[in-house]
């Protein structure tokens, strides 16, 4: 059943309505005209560290878009399907999927790192987990699983033979992880946050602090290949407000909190303000998305986990006009 944003939902977000003329709700002078479609499709799914997609319904609509849906998804990539139009995803999976010939192309990076890796005693480290049993999201091949993978073969085990991947249909291994029938867990917001409140486990790996990662782009923009192609203003209108709307989240972390809570897609403001207050959501000027793809690109293809070079994933599965031009007109 299409969830389709409600007029709680927009009532909600049209407080956000002065943020956007402070950030230049506007049309912008360089794009050629209105967008392709009035009509834009988005993911409605658990993470609050992807803030920038759900608050930004001021600013897609001052972009021309009227009609916009946040439906639910499950696992699998709705975007290559067709349900969606735009997401974001770890760089990781996004260079998985352009390995195994999705129709998608990478649009952005957005922002740096935001999962964590828990685990129970003994476990101190990314190389204690040989043999340990891990919980991951929905299934092999997943956000969680791939960025993991990655981290295990940088630290040299075998992410095939050294871990015991434990799945989920449901992803909830929160619980599980709890009462103690995982090991470790990799989770994004705002699991961490509630497992910090109930003080469970050892925080092992942080994405948000801890090198390599977390100079790297966490969540990539990302859209259907066909889509980009026929509407070209229509994704640079929606790839504008999403990186304007990061630029709030980094300035005034309280207020994206709140409006993430009146809109219905957090439901603790305290959680919210802790992810948005520690997620870098001001890196996308200064990262570098492409080498954020040909890093776990390389992790990957090490790990023996995709088949072509970062440099064949970069050449087939991006595009970074749109970045690029809103670099020169976004200029802080």
């Amino acid at each position: 059943m299409h969830m389709i944003q409600s007029r709680r939902d927009f009532l909600a977000s049209a407080a956000f309505i002065s943020t956007a003329s402070l950030l230049g709700a506007r049309e912008a002078l360089a794009d050629p005209g209105p967008p392709e479609t009035t009509t834009i499709r988005l993911a409605r799914i658990p993470a609050i560290c992807v803030a920038p997609g759900y608050i930004a319904d001021a600013l897609l609509r001052a972009e021309g878009f009227t009609d916009i849906q946040y439906l639910p998804i499950t696992h699998g990539n709705a975007v290559a399907r067709g349900k969606i139009d735009f997401h974001l995803e770890t760089a990781a999976w996004v260079a998985s999927n352009i390995d195994a010939g999705e129709p998608i192309t990478a649009l952005a990076g957005v922002h740096g790192g935001c999962y964590e890796l828990f685990a129970h005693d003994p476990i101190r480290a990314v190389t204690d987990l040989r043999g340990k049993r891990v919980g991951i999201p929905q299934t092999l091949g997943s956000s969680g699983h791939l960025l993991l993978a990655s981290m295990a073969a940088y630290v040299g085990l075998d992410p095939h033979a050294d871990i015991d991947w434990i799945t989920s249909d449901s992803g909830d291994f929160l619980e599980d992880f709890v009462q103690g029938r995982v090991d470790a867990f990799l989770g994004f917001p705002p699991e961490p946050q509630e497992l910090r409140a109930r003080n469970v486990g050892r925080l092992i790996l942080s994405t948000t602090t801890d090198k390599p990662w977390s100079q790297y782009f966490c969540c990539t923009a990302y859209a259907r290949r066909d889509f980009v192609r026929t509407h070209p203003i229509a994704t640079k209108r929606y790839l504008r407000a999403i990186l304007k709307t990061a630029d709030f989240c980094a300035a005034e972390p309280e207020r994206a909190a709140q409006a993430l809570v009146d809109a219905g897609f957090a439901g603790r403001y305290d959680y919210a303000l802790q992810t948005l207050s520690d997620v870098p959501y001001d890196r996308w000027r200064d990262y570098d998305i492409e080498d954020s793809l040909r890093f776990y690109a390389l992790r990957l293809h090490d790990a023996g986990m995709i088949t072509s070079s970062p440099n064949t994933i970069i050449a087939d599965g991006t595009d970074w006009r749109f970045l690029n031009e809103l670099k020169r007109e976004l200029k802080a």
